[in-house]
């Protein structure tokens, strides 16, 4: 998506465009030795590092071209990429320039892509934006650092025509990528309507807050019956007193009626976790894997979201916390960096993130950081398999 709109406005206005998914092909060096302008796409942290060497490579083979970055982590890494010669930094400007349909000609197939894994097999996704920004300052989003709060939506029909142009070419599932579904509603449920009457086959996911699916109750219905397999949701902790620094808008209590309303109405929850944090403790991150087991959600969670380490990124809202000890901003990994003072939960952390690593389904996984954690074998009994994209995204 980050590549393929702002391909579609730079057309409009005259350019000749190649893109290249360099998560997914090598691109093309003639054009990059041709090229007037070469613009990098930075939605998130690693996509940032691996841009690095391609910065520098850009410019060895042709110094003569302007070189740009956008995207989260561009604007939030604005001065290192401008020692690395880059010239423009900032957002792609949707709004000023009017809105077209994404240019997804000239990207990989589909199949290149993440797939949806279901009990019934796998399905080629297609992946839209119906709105971007985030009405929240959720304090370690690396959002709000650059949209404060501010929030647009995509009209319908532009979202409609990139839909129908990845379904022609072979998606069945869609996934919005919204930061949060529920920013708006009511154009929320424009959009899933009108897809739903066009490709009432085609099933779709999405991104949407515990404090919005327990606010927006009555749209869950609809939800799921115009298709939808699953809602991901930024959970983060089981502890009250981290989601207030998290200033996530929901408690504890909160999820657990969370997730027995989007039972009682059909859809399946993906819940993502930061299950290591300064303030994470022993006996909490032993809660977090406890919960999950007792709430039957072992194959609902991606393994690597029982890994995770806060990032705390240049400008992040992390650091308005007076507890929070963090080192001066590391050039190399763009991220303050920061210890537990406990060192054991740092080493179970590392241990844990090549563990979840390692082949397995997610029972399987499961299994092997409980008995890590606990030092005791767990025998999970095989349940169905919970739809899900085979490779879930995280900041």
């Amino acid at each position: 998506m980050a590549l393929a709109a702002p391909a579609a406005l730079l057309e409009r206005r005259g350019w000749n465009v190649r893109c290249f998914d360099l998560s997914r092909e090598e691109p093309d060096f003639d054009a990059l030795r041709e090229a007037d302008l070469a613009a990098f796409s930075l939605p998130m942290h690693t996509a940032t590092r691996l841009a690095v060497p391609w910065i520098r490579g850009v410019r060895r083979i042709n110094p003569r071209a302007r070189l740009a970055a956008y995207g989260l982590y561009a604007q939030l890494n604005a001065d290192y990429l401008r020692s690395l010669g880059v010239h423009w930094i900032g957002r792609v400007p949707l709004v000023r320039d009017g809105f077209v349909v994404p240019k997804r000609d000239g990207l990989p197939p589909l199949d290149r892509y993440a797939p949806l894994r279901t009990a019934e097999g796998l399905k080629l996704v297609a992946a839209v934006e119906a709105s971007h920004g985030c009405k929240h300052r959720c304090r370690h989003c690396p959002i709000v650092p650059v949209y404060d709060g501010q929030f647009r939506v995509t009209p319908v029909e532009i979202v409609l025509a990139d839909v129908r142009q990845q379904i022609e070419a072979g998606a069945q599932h869609v996934t919005f990528t919204d930061p949060d579904f529920f920013n708006g509603p009511t154009h929320a449920r424009r959009v899933v309507e009108a897809l739903h009457r066009e490709f009432p086959s085609v099933t779709y996911d999405a991104t949407i807050k515990v404090e919005h699916l327990l606010k927006h109750r009555d749209l869950l219905p609809m939800l799921r019956d115009t298709g939808c397999l699953f809602v991901t949701s930024a959970v983060e902790s089981l502890d009250d007193a981290i989601l207030a620094r998290l200033d996530k808008g929901h408690t504890r209590a909160d999820f657990f009626e969370c997730v027995e309303l989007m039972r009682a109405n059909g859809v399946a929850l993906s819940p993502t976790f930061i299950a290591f944090t300064p303030w994470t403790t022993r006996a909490g991150y032993e809660e977090l894997l406890r919960t999950i087991r007792a709430l039957d959600l072992v194959e609902s969670v991606a393994p690597v979201q029982l890994a995770l380490r806060l990032l705390v990124t240049a400008r992040s809202r992390l650091l308005e916390l007076p507890d929070l000890r963090v080192g001066p901003l590391d050039p190399e990994s763009l991220l303050h960096p920061w210890s537990h003072e406990d060192p054991e939960m740092d080493a179970l952390a590392a241990r844990l993130l090549k563990l979840v690593a390692e082949p397995g389904t997610r029972t399987q996984i499961f299994a092997r950081v409980w008995e890590e954690v606990f030092h005791e074998p767990l025998d999970l009994m095989p349940r169905a398999t919970v739809p899900y994209l085979d490779e879930p995204w995280y900041c």
